[in-house]
């Protein structure tokens, strides 16, 4: 009888042995994989972090001295259009293509529209305004945000709404890129309910 009971033991421990081995297994290999990525991708080599600070001085230096001439060459340059009466410059436009839904203020109405943007320079605007999409879009829902049921009744509403949006893109795009460039801001759909 005492022989039966050491088996009845033994079985009912052997899956809870078991259980921990496999846990402890599955942890081992976790914690392997984690050191092993750590170090291919070179988290335990040894940095030269003087180096690098020299680099960033001499960068930071030279930038303060080149950034009045810099900041001129940089920025783009408009395209001309060519007339034989007057110069008058190309326009170029481009469309965000996912629509702008807002709530108005103090409301239950929503506004919902799509933007287009013009220029009179060249590409690298819509190159900074497709890499700032992201700031471009939350700085116009929060214009969009700011307005009132009593903006919608003034007569100049739209235009009024496309330059406070054109100036708060401009402003994000003279922040990231030194230059904003975006002559006019557009809507291609316009609904408010």
């Amino acid at each position: 009888m005492a022989d039966e009971e050491i088996e009845v033991e033994g079985k009912k421990k052997s899956p809870l042995i078991k259980i921990i081995v496999i846990a402890l297994v599955a942890i081992l290999l976790l914690v392997g994989t984690v050191v092993g990525t750590l170090f291919v991708t070179g988290f335990f080599d040894k940095k030269d972090t003087v180096a690098a600070e020299e680099a960033l001085k001499n960068l930071e230096s030279g930038a303060a001295n080149k950034a009045g001439a810099s900041a001129a060459d940089a920025a783009p340059q408009k395209v001309a259009k060519e007339s034989p009466e007057l110069q008058r410059f190309e326009n170029s436009y481009m469309e965000l293509e996912k629509p702008l839904v807002s709530n108005l203020t103090n409301t239950r109405k929503v506004i919902q529209l799509n933007l287009a943007i013009m220029t009179h320079y060249d590409e690298r605007v819509f190159k900074n305004a497709k890499k700032h999409e992201f700031a471009l879009r939350s700085v116009a829902l929060d214009v969009m945000r700011q307005m009132t049921e009593a903006d919608l009744a003034k007569p100049e509403f739209r235009k009024d709404l496309a330059a406070k949006i054109r100036e708060e893109m401009n402003g994000i795009l003279q922040k990231y890129e030194d230059f904003g460039g975006i002559e006019e801001v557009y809507f291609t759909s316009f609904v408010v309910q």
